[in-house]
């Protein structure tokens, strides 16, 4: 898709924080519990938030 913008990513990593354990591989799993979490009424912005979240946590860290 490109660049997320920097309040997807501030969010992200907000929730990822605060709530690291409970996100997964799975995209729609994440699209669930970034709905629990937050009040976000746009679908547009919870999917790129759930987006985001799922590519950080599969992405292999570096060492």
């Amino acid at each position: 898709m490109g660049i997320k913008p920097n309040y997807i990513k501030a969010f992200g990593q907000e929730l990822m924080v605060r709530y690291g354990d409970r996100f997964t591989r799975d995209f729609d799993e994440n699209k669930m519990t970034v709905a629990e979490l937050t009040v976000i009424d746009s679908k547009r912005v919870r999917n790129r938030v759930a987006g985001y979240i799922t590519r950080k946590v599969n992405t292999p860290r570096r060492a």
